[in-house]
């Protein structure tokens, strides 16, 4: 699987981040600058439409692992509170971003296997989206070695492996922004987390011991 592609977001930024990290991390698509030659902040772009939290249906890989049926089930009672009050609402209809910018890694959201998107903030550059995804033991292996040539660390997280990377940089307004990805494959499942400006501490853990207890 390659990695050398990456999301339009992530060229927009190539000039203001860090070198290591720069064609993973535009979180989300740049608004327009006043300024032509001015790099522009980040922000989770509005399209037309909307999206929409509702499953995605499709036919399930052989894995045990169920599909959880709303976004509010794959959070603990603490963390969906800690994020109603933190970055409202759930699942903005205006709110576009994508759970990874590796092109390689939205292949495989993209293809039909079943999946449920989850988005925290406004149109902004305060936000994150996330995806849960099932997943057969060949796309687990594909993942885990895309996300290793890519430059995530991983290590060991109940029964998969727990993967990030995170970029920090300064835009052409000099104004500080932090993005980054986190992912979660084992148990049949893959949960992929993009953010930018807004990680919360525990998210992507909380949601494992959700899922998998």
């Amino acid at each position: 699987m390659s990695h050398a592609r990456t999301a339009p977001a992530a060229r927009a930024l190539g000039a203001v981040a860090i070198v290591a990290a720069a064609l993973l991390f535009a979180a989300c698509q740049p608004e327009p600058s006043g300024t032509p030659s001015a790099e522009p902040t980040p922000s989770l772009s509005p399209r037309p439409g909307g999206t929409s939290p509702t499953p995605i249906e499709s036919q399930a890989p052989d894995t045990e692992f169920t599909l959880p049926a709303a976004c509010e089930d794959i959070y603990s009672e603490t963390m969906l509170g800690r994020l109603e009050v933190e970055n409202p609402p759930l699942n903005h209809p205006e709110v576009t971003m994508l759970s990874t910018q590796n092109v390689d890694l939205l292949e495989i959201i993209d293809s039909g296997a079943p999946t449920i998107r989850c988005s925290w903030g406004t149109p902004s550059e305060f936000g994150l989206a996330t995806n849960v995804t099932v997943i057969d033991a060949e796309q687990a292996e594909a993942i885990e070695a895309e996300l290793m040539a890519s430059g995530h660390a991983c290590e060991p997280l109940g029964d998969g492996t727990i993967c990030r990377i995170e970029q920090k940089g300064v835009t052409l307004d000099d104004e500080e922004y932090a993005s980054g990805e986190t992912h979660y494959v084992g148990g049949g499942g893959w949960v992929s987390t993009a953010w930018i400006n807004f990680a919360p501490e525990g998210y992507s853990e909380d949601i494992v011991a959700t899922l998998w207890g």
